[in-house]
């Protein structure tokens, strides 16, 4: 099976693949002619997930998925959420994030947060979502140098390094994004047994 992850960020398209072990054949938007950028102005997760895919679906006909992905930090309302790859601004970076983050949580006890990822299948123009989260902690300053977003300022719990400490190995075992790409491998492989 062939499919399109309706996405342009290198460090998820590594990850996805990762888990995916070569079971399914992905390509990317811009492999398939779609050069502009893919938009995203749900209000929520899952929303934005389906903008996505059906953005990728309804200019290929192709099946293909996408995900977003959400951190939401309890003591804060759950932001940044929806808003996670933008919470300091437009154009900002991954440091300005973590930044923004920490200075918010400066002080306070409950640092509880949570990943979310929603992916959004789209097979035969019919939608399919699946969702994984991982419970965890913001720390009080980064910690590690691999992974992305903020991966640094974030532990899970039950464990003792930050996501930017952790092995890809390690962390795809554990991961929202993991969790939620393995319930679509899950779905997939039963479609092609039943077909």
């Amino acid at each position: 099976m062939k499919l399109i992850f309706a996405t342009n960020n290198k460090n998820k398209l590594k990850e996805v693949q990762h888990i995916l072990g070569g079971r399914f054949g992905i390509s990317t938007p811009k492999e398939n002619g779609i050069m502009e950028e893919i938009p995203e102005e749900q209000p929520t997760i899952e929303g934005n997930a389906t903008q996505k895919s059906r953005y990728i679906y309804d200019r290929t006909s192709l099946n293909c998925f996408s995900d977003d992905t959400g951190l939401e930090i309890e003591s804060l309302n759950n932001e940044p959420g929806v808003y996670s790859a933008r919470y300091a601004g437009e154009h900002c970076s991954f440091e300005d994030n973590m930044t923004k983050v920490l200075g918010k949580l400066d002080g306070m006890q409950n640092r509880k947060a949570c990943f979310r990822t929603v992916i959004s299948l789209i097979i035969d123009g019919v939608e399919h979502q699946f969702e994984g989260r991982i419970d965890g902690e913001i720390l009080t300053e980064r910690v590690g140098v691999d992974g992305f977003g903020y991966d640094a300022i974030f532990r899970p719990n039950g464990y003792t390094e930050s996501f930017a400490e952790m092995s890809i190995e390690q962390k795809n075992k554990i991961s929202h994004r993991a969790l939620a790409t393995i319930k679509l491998v899950e779905f997939l492989s039963n479609m092609e047994v039943n077909e």
